[in-house]
């Protein structure tokens, strides 16, 4: 059976299953293979609380651009103080950032879509794949609403790109499900969301959103068709 027969199978087998069950499955079949990587945005907070809350053995990993808002390392630090569990944190590489800002400065990716994916690149998937490697299971936030290119999305999903089998465990929840649980559990949550930020990224690629605009209009707010990823996640 290959990657994405598996993926298939696990669509199928856990159908109709909650997400502690499905975890707990999961746990069973790639018991100590399992990461998560955070944000600390609204979705990946939910899936915190369920990890930490829950005992789950799956380790936990957020990737530190050098560029995020000073709330993001906020909630950073109020969930290590709520959960008292580790978040291990990864950075990009420091003779590729060094390199990249001696040569374009530091808004070099307001300059083209090249450039912004050159710094995403750099920043955030390299230091991605370095937290993926030696595991078989990545659980992600990623929810079917927030774009065209994630709408299309399954549960669970064999991410060619990267390598690695992949669970979307809130892909069905709407953005009002995701505030009703952190409001019920008391989930500390970026105070940006308040603000009109829907999708929190490095301060100087987004901004809120205004009512009636796209989900992901606060990313990369001055590019066009660009498709509105980093390149962390594989878009089919």
């Amino acid at each position: 059976m290959n990657e994405k027969e598996i993926a298939q199978e696990l669509n199928q087998e856990l159908k109709g299953k909650t997400i502690f069950e499905k975890l707990e499955h999961l746990n069973e079949k790639f018991g100590g293979k399992i990461v998560f990587t955070t944000s600390f945005g609204y979705e990946d907070q939910v899936i915190v609380d369920m990890i930490f809350r829950g005992n789950v053995p799956v380790q936990v990993v957020t990737l530190d651009t050098g560029r995020m808002f000073e709330e993001t390392y906020k909630v950073f630090r109020s969930t290590q103080e709520k959960y008292g569990k580790p978040i291990h944190v990864y950075f990009p590489p420091t003779e590729e950032v060094e390199k990249l800002m001696t040569k374009k400065g530091p808004f070099s990716f307001y300059e083209s879509i090249e450039n912004r994916k050159e710094c995403c690149y750099i920043r955030k998937v390299i230091p991605l794949k370095r937290a993926l490697k030696g595991f078989d299971l990545w659980i992600t936030g990623l929810r079917a609403s927030q774009s065209a290119t994630r709408s299309i999305l399954e549960e669970f999903e064999w991410d060619e790109g990267n390598q690695i089998l992949k669970y979307n465990p809130l892909l069905e929840w709407s953005l009002d499900e995701v505030k009703q649980y952190i409001k019920k559990y008391h989930v500390p949550y970026n105070v940006l969301h308040d603000k009109g930020f829907v999708s929190i990224g490095c301060e100087p690629c987004t901004r809120a959103i205004q009512p009636g605009e796209d989900f992901r209009a606060g990313r990369w707010w001055w590019e066009n068709n660009s498709g509105k990823e980093c390149g962390l996640h594989e878009v089919k």
